[in-house]
């Protein structure tokens, strides 16, 4: 006898677009004498496989019309869905109107989102938006209390786990929970719409802008113990942690994850056509950058820079991960490795190291494709596009009597490419295709220089240099100098050429004081706050 919270299942109605495990599904509801009514090629794949199979159009008295755009909207469907079985007056509008109970359902929707990745034009899209599928499901979970809805495969299991143990049907909690699952897909589905359509019309703020988001794991604990969290993957297709391949390692920390994007997407910046490049990040900050003729080198000249803070650091990396640069990275203690790809010989140095994450892309994300960053604040969301921006050479006005010479100019776009990733207010030293002293996040851009210097200076004790790498090097700004002082620590570090946006109140000041220390200024007229 079924319990109070359990509904028997009799009746399902099966269409579905991905039928990952279809055929073993509804023969597992045949054997528990379910009726199956379909569509389209849903119908014709269970037909196939030996299943008896009633077609929607017979219970609807409709054919499906309109290249199928009309096949499920229809009173003997919804009304099956929707009429409440435990009230007198639906029971008798559907005896009257020959409506038959459908207890289970299951849909999943036309594939919008992958029709949209694949780069099909406006028409094609607008074809492989669901409407009957949506319906039927809100309809489904609304009367969850009596219906049962699927909208994932993964979910037949649980579905037959529940029918197996209670002799055919499923309990309250699993309608819940499944209602729950659909409400959530079919807004997910609706944010996928509107976002395609509005950036199709070219419209950046509309009044109204859902996100949505695909459960990848639930996190131990957020930035701190006591704080919750879970990784949600938005579906784009951009190579990074989000898309990574995690060969070893524990599971990714909410710290992890963060880190782990920052570096990428800092290392990304440089194109390994041109050379090797490797970041070392630590709580979102680079603590150090380097190109090199090969990643070892590269890698070198990123940790010298910091390697204090490098411990517990991650590393990214803009190629293949070799042995040689593996057994370097193994010395000191890191968190995660994010690469590429990695050779075979790298792969067994980094297996020693059972703790260390190693994460393999496939490639490098754009640093220069369109996209969208968002942050929320209280009872609101912060939404803006990614930090495209990007200079070059033809970009540069040189605003000082000297001109910065061909290496000059190599170090100050570098450095400028590394603070557009480093928290504001931001100064780089760079020298040598390396970063060789980095500030971070201080209030006051003077302090910002000062303590990139002194990082520098520690850097050449710990070395044992007799020089400070400061001395000659380029330094860039992410934001102007609102005073000639920050510009006057960087002279007093050995700064011998400068990067910066420019606009300032106080640029003629500035410039002067340039001018005064000998100093090759560029303004780029693009700054890189990053908050």
């Amino acid at each position: 006898m079924t319990a109070p919270d359990q509904v028997a299942i009799k009746r399902a109605l099966i269409s579905v677009s991905d039928k990952t495990g279809l055929i073993d599904f509804g023969k597992a509801l045949a054997g528990h004498g379910v009726e199956i009514l379909s569509t389209g090629g849903t119908a014709r794949a269970l037909s196939e496989a030996g299943l008896k199979v009633t077609d929607v159009s017979d219970v609807t008295g409709f054919p499906e019309m309109m290249d199928g755009r009309v096949k499920t909207l229809h009173p003997n469907v919804h009304g099956g869905l929707l009429g409440l079985r435990d009230n007198d007056v639906h029971r008798t509008t559907m005896d009257e109107h020959g409506i038959t109970p459908i207890d289970l359902l299951v849909v999943n929707l036309y594939p919008f989102e992958a029709t949209v990745e694949s780069g099909a034009d406006f028409d094609t899209c607008i074809e492989n938006i669901d409407i009957g599928g949506p319906a039927m499901i809100r309809s489904g979970a609304k009367n969850h209390r009596s219906v049962t809805v699927v909208v994932d495969a993964e979910d037949y299991e649980l579905v037959l786990k529940d029918m197996s143990t209670t002799g055919g049907a499923t309990t309250h909690e699993t309608r819940r929970h499944l209602a729950q699952k659909a409400y959530a897909r079919t807004a997910a589905y609706d944010a996928a719409i509107s976002n395609w359509f509005a950036a199709e019309i070219g419209e950046t703020a509309p009044k109204r802008k859902a996100f949505a988001g695909t459960l990848a794991q639930t996190l131990r604990y957020g930035e701190n113990p006591h704080q919750s969290a879970a990784f949600y993957l938005t579906g784009e297709q951009r190579p990074g942690v989000a898309t990574a391949r995690q060969l070893q390692g524990k599971e990714l920390s909410y710290n992890n994850i963060n880190d782990t994007d920052a570096a990428f997407e800092l290392v990304a910046e440089f194109d390994p056509a041109d050379s090797p490049a490797v970041a070392i990040i630590k709580h979102a900050n680079p603590c150090g950058v380097a190109k090199g003729a090969t990643l070892k080198q590269a890698y070198l000249e990123a940790l010298a820079c910091d390697s204090t803070s490098a411990f517990g650091g991650i590393i990214a990396l803009n190629g293949t991960l070799d042995a040689e640069t593996a057994e370097e990275i193994s010395k000191i203690f890191t968190e995660v490795i994010i690469a590429p790809e990695a050779d075979e010989a790298a792969r067994e140095i980094i297996a020693k190291k059972k703790n260390l994450r190693l994460l393999l892309t496939g490639g490098l994300p754009d640093p220069i494709a369109p996209g969208t960053f968002l942050k929320s604040v209280a009872g609101g969301l912060l939404v803006q596009s990614r930090d495209a921006g990007r200079v070059s050479k033809a970009d540069l006005k040189v605003v000082t009597k000297r001109a910065p010479s061909e290496a000059e100019l190599e170090d100050l776009l570098f450095a400028f490419r590394v603070a557009k990733h480093v928290k504001s207010n931001t100064i780089v030293y760079a020298k040598n295709g390396a970063t060789v002293g980095i500030g971070a996040g201080q209030m006051s851009r003077i302090d910002s220089a000062r303590i990139a210097a002194r990082k520098a200076e520690d850097a050449a004790k710990e070395l044992g240099l007799s020089e400070v790498k400061t001395i000659g090097s380029a330094v860039a700004s992410d934001a102007f100098f609102p005073f000639a002082d920050g510009l006057l620590a960087a002279v007093e570090a050995g700064a011998t050429s400068v990067i910066q946006p420019g606009g300032s109140i106080r640029d003629d000041e500035v410039i002067a004081a340039a001018d005064e220390a000998g100093l090759a200024m560029v303004f780029t007229g693009m700054r890189h706050f990053r908050h």
